[in-house]
């Protein structure tokens, strides 16, 4: 059974070697989009099946065409013409493209063999690489020179043209974690609040987590706590608009006890709820359910 309700988004990333596919994947996994990178395009209708399976969710698609695949580049413009003719799909092409000169420089950087000149010099492969994309880059429908962007800038850009006007893409995710298992190995910041008085040591609360009110209630009844969020809120509200201009997707901010059962709990919790009123919030407890003596 094919789809009936709601289009499904594709964009064909593809264009000069150099020119910045990586960073155009990544940024539309950024943007939720179920990306596959270096998909010969002889398997482009296989792969529109999948997309039209009814059992599946995948609603916007990205997929990477370009000349590793070469072999099968010759059935690209016959495998476009099969998109036309799906009224389900919303599809367009995106091609990316620099100056000779940037894309010299950046091979030179990166001490890569251009595809299609591996024993010559770069300049080479690069006008061979323009000969057999000009009437690609001609049917594409949106064309982006990076030849004066950096990475950050050109995701921006991508950003700006194909995520919705009310889509957050930068998320904020604290999370709670004992100091005794090790810290998250994904953590961006990590606050240690083991100097704050410790609910274990008391009785009543020791089989209790932060998430229970008898206990959060003790951690915030200190000066030392409400010292310790004025000041933490404080340099993260400085701190995360930062992290978003340069173009961060995700922020991971830890918060670590003794064992992740109480403090750390609760101050995740706090700053999630703080935080949600301006962010994408998410909040994980990864060592509750833990007790190690």
């Amino acid at each position: 059974m094919g789809r009936q309700s709601e289009e499904t988004k594709l964009v064909i990333i593809t264009g000069m070697s150099g020119a910045g596919k990586t960073v155009a994947v990544q940024s539309f996994e950024d943007l939720g989009y179920y990306c596959v990178d270096n998909l010969p395009p002889a398997l482009l209708p296989k792969f529109l099946e999948l997309m039209k399976d009814a059992t599946n969710n995948i609603q916007k698609v990205a997929l990477v065409m370009d000349l590793r695949g070469r072999e099968f580049f010759d059935t690209l413009f016959e495998a476009l013409d099969t998109l036309g003719q799906e009224e389900w799909l919303e599809e367009h092409i995106l091609f990316l493209d620099a100056n000779d000169h940037v894309l010299v420089s950046r091979y030179k950087e990166t001490r890569r063999s251009h595809p299609l000149a591996q024993d010559g010099l770069p300049l080479e492969g690069i006008h061979a690489e323009r000969k057999i994309l000009d009437e690609l880059r001609g049917r594409a429908q949106h064309f982006i020179d990076t030849s004066k962007l950096k990475p950050k800038e050109l995701r921006e850009e991508i950003v700006q043209r194909y995520s919705k006007k009310d889509q957050e893409i930068f998320s904020v995710h604290t999370v709670s974690f004992g100091f005794k298992y090790g810290l998250p190995i994904d953590a961006d910041l990590v606050f240690d609040v083991r100097f704050l008085p410790n609910p274990h040591y008391v009785e009543q609360m020791r089989p209790l987590t932060g998430l229970n009110t008898e206990v959060s209630s003790y951690v915030f009844k200190w000066s030392d706590t409400q010292k310790f969020l004025e000041k933490t809120i404080d340099l993260l509200q400085f701190m995360l608009p930062q992290y978003k201009r340069e173009g961060k997707s995700q922020i991971v901010i830890a918060i670590g006890c003794t064992g992740g059962q109480h403090r750390s709990v609760a101050i995740a919790e706090h700053l999630a709820k703080h935080f949600q009123k301006n962010y994408v919030t998410h909040v994980s407890h990864r060592d509750i359910k833990k007790r190690k003596e």
